[in-house]
């Protein structure tokens, strides 16, 4: 269907209230609010007064999408989990009651030693959701933690917290994924990260996916109508994006890798609408309804991501850039380069560049966003300055003719955004630069040069991108465009389009990158391989084999 023959998901007055408020804070008022129960930022007073659910009622495992830790700070730490006992209704198989969840965290994986334990709301209006915060922990610390409700306890998640301001820590593991399409393949990889030795999981985006799975899970061929029917059509509706999330979270390499580690997370585009762009729909659809559309995906990403306070959503809005830091060794500057981008030029996709892409009042970061990477790297006191972030930085020739098209959806198709950034890396005096990506389902190690144009210029940093975990299927370790690209891009050092991940240790000396490839996707028990590894020095920017 076109965009103006399909039919809308959404009620006549709902429409209204989102036309009358406008494209972008269409949810800011009261009458809004009460429009769209979900946008509310607490439970409303009468459900928070309702009678809590008898704990004699979870008769069956509530604890089936299991437990999540995320965004380690200094003597903090974050622990997620969602009851479901039934994951594949829209309600979880809980009623519309609030439920007491007790939680515990340990210095051991037995509970021997108890450190801290409470109890939290589990709220409807959160579909059940909860995320507890704990403070006043030691730094630089693994803890263990689980959760409790009824009779049930949850299996045990492995956590840490991360060194003090200002301490000099020596080393820092990271393992870097993106794009797991359930439909297109098992998450064996997350089985061999589950079982890595890292310290903090960087999730690039692309965590699901919004489109239709069959009853036989796509590629994973399961008997047929091992995929409940509900799954039989593209995400648009709370309820859809809520039954997706527990879709994946069925999923036992991906509740391992959650239970090993904690993750930091930051979305593309999938978790709402392919290559949406702001409040700009794939499709151009109202803006209206799409940012409808938007609210429900992002408060589903904040429902059942091991997310802070911070991140709760405000209707269609959601604040995901943020910074971290591990001592004196690493600042994160974790970027959203969907939610505020301009549109694509040239109708997307790989077109030739041009004045419409070329036009320096295009932005793939916002304004805001901007600044607030620049003036982080200001006052960074950091020896590494890591940016984990969604599309390709570096530039992407697709052949050696000129001119050759490039991406529009990456930052090739904003250049004039890239310019600025790196600008500002320079004026601020940052060395060690480090862009950590996903999308494009592929490995690759770019350098980032001053002038992409010219070989010779200075390498200002390096970029690593990680292969996906399933989307795209098996792969290939070299695609069809493997020497092409190597041609056109002298600065790409690396390319592989296996499926896998990649960690990234970060020293006082160096940093290490080893690209991690699994040979298949579409069955299950494939080996991991270490298909290529990679330093930059400190000081001295630009990959060299190891």
């Amino acid at each position: 269907m076109t965009p103006a023959a399909r039919p809308s998901p959404y009620t006549p007055e709902l429409r209204a209230t989102a036309r009358h408020l406008g494209r972008r804070r269409f949810l800011s008022t009261a009458a809004a609010a009460a429009a769209l129960a979900f946008t509310v930022n607490l439970p409303a007073a009468g459900a928070a007064a309702a009678a809590e659910l008898d704990p004699a009622q979870l008769t069956d495992d509530p604890f089936t999408l299991g437990v999540a830790s995320g965004d380690p700070l200094p003597g903090s730490v974050l622990l997620w989990t969602r009851l479901a006992p039934a994951p594949y209704q829209a309600d979880g198989g809980l009623p519309a009651e609030r439920v007491t969840v007790h939680w515990e965290l340990a210095r051991d994986e037995t509970f021997r030693r108890p450190v801290r334990r409470g109890t939290t709301l589990a709220h409807p209006e959160f579909g059940h959701s909860a995320h507890v915060q704990v403070d006043g922990l030691d730094d630089d610390r693994v803890y263990y933690y689980r959760f409790k409700a009824g009779t049930w306890i949850s299996r045990t998640g492995r956590t840490r917290t991360a060194p003090a301001p200002g301490a000099d820590a020596s080393a820092l593991t990271l393992g870097v994924v993106s794009c797991q399409r359930y439909d297109q393949g098992y998450f064996t990889a997350y089985k061999h990260l589950a079982e890595d030795d890292v310290d903090v999981v960087l999730h690039l985006g692309d965590y699901l996916y919004e489109y239709a799975v069959s009853g036989v899970g796509g590629a994973r061929a399961y008997p047929a109508g091992t995929v409940p029917a509900v799954y039989g059509h593209e995400m648009v509706t709370l309820d859809d994006y809520r039954l997706k999330y527990a879709l994946y979270k069925s999923d036992p390499d991906l509740l391992a890798a959650h239970a090993a580690h904690p993750f930091v997370v930051t979305w593309d585009d999938h978790e709402t609408e392919n290559n949406y762009a702001g409040a700009v729909s794939e499709n151009d659809d109202p803006a209206e309804e799409f940012l409808i559309r938007r609210a429900a995906a992002y408060r589903a990403y904040w429902e059942n991501q091991p997310l802070r306070r911070p991140q709760l959503p405000d209707g269609p809005d959601l604040r995901l850039y943020r910074r971290l830091h591990w001592g004196r060794l690493a600042q994160f500057d974790v970027l959203d380069t969907r939610q505020y981008r301009s549109d694509q030029a040239y109708g997307d996709g790989w077109q030739f560049p041009g004045p419409e892409s070329e036009d320096p009042a295009r932005t793939l970061t916002g304004d805001a966003q901007e600044r607030w990477l620049i003036d982080g790297w200001r006052h960074s006191h950091a020896l590494w300055n890591v940016v984990p972030q969604q599309v390709t930085f570096a530039r992407r020739h697709d052949s050696t003719a000129v001119p050759a098209r490039v991406s529009m959806d990456s930052w090739d198709g904003y250049p004039a955004s890239r310019t600025r950034i790196l600008a500002g890396a320079e004026a601020t005096g940052v060395e060690n630069l480090m862009v950590l990506t996903g999308d494009v389902h592929v490995h690759y190690g770019f350098d980032i040069k001053r002038d992409f144009a010219d070989p010779a210029s200075k390498t200002l940093g390096t970029e690593i991108v990680t292969s996906s975990i399933s989307s795209g299927g098996n792969g290939s370790a070299k695609p069809a465009n493997w020497a092409a690209y190597l041609a056109a891009n002298p600065h790409l050092k690396f390319y592989n389009g296996l499926r896998g991940y990649a960690t990234v240790t970060l020293g006082r000396d160096l940093a290490r990158a080893d690209f991690k490839t699994i040979p298949y996707v579409t069955t299950q028990g494939a080996p991991l391989t270490t298909a290529a590894s990679f330093v930059t020095e400190a000081g001295d920017q630009g990959l060299k084999p190891a």
